[in-house]
């Protein structure tokens, strides 16, 4: 059965956001070891560098673990064919002369409004937006402990 309304933020999110709703958090909600995943063989040239590029930071906040190695390969493979498809346009422009006279918007225009959506969609999920990561709340730089249920619980108190 289709879940109704919207996905639930993972349980280290809401706690990162200071739990703003207030809700109960899920106790028993799987927690992955925070370790970023090998990167896949089979990725793009361009999706490998992406991968390098970010997952490092993201296993720093705690966000990025060996699960979500194909959510992760997703978003890498988004934003290669999407920064291909920009590219194409860079060069080309957006639109061309068909033989038969008539102006007519590239494909690489669609393509990269769709890998753009796609892309926007992981990027939330994994706190690569402003928006998403305005609302975490990350360590001071203390030297208190580090762990997030540690975090929330001196939030309680104060």
């Amino acid at each position: 059965m289709a879940q109704r309304g919207r996905k639930p933020k993972p349980t280290l999110i809401k706690q990162l956001e200071g739990n703003p709703g207030k809700r109960p958090l899920n106790e028993f909600e799987p927690k992955p070891e925070k370790r970023a995943p090998k990167c896949p063989a089979w990725l793009d040239k361009e999706a490998k560098k992406e991968w390098r590029r970010t997952a490092k930071q993201l296993e720093k906040l705690g966000v990025l673990t060996e699960v979500d190695m194909a959510a992760f390969a997703g978003y890498c493979e988004a934003y290669a064919r999407w920064k291909e498809a920009e590219e194409f346009i860079s060069r080309h422009g957006t639109i061309i002369k068909t033989p038969s006279g008539y102006w007519q918007q590239v494909p690489q225009v669609s393509i990269a409004q769709t890998y753009l959506k796609i892309m926007i969609k992981f990027c939330e999920q994994f706190g690569l937006t402003p928006s998403s990561r305005s609302r975490i709340v990350a360590d001071k730089g203390n030297d208190e402990v580090n762990d997030p249920m540690e975090m929330m619980l001196r939030e309680v108190v104060k």
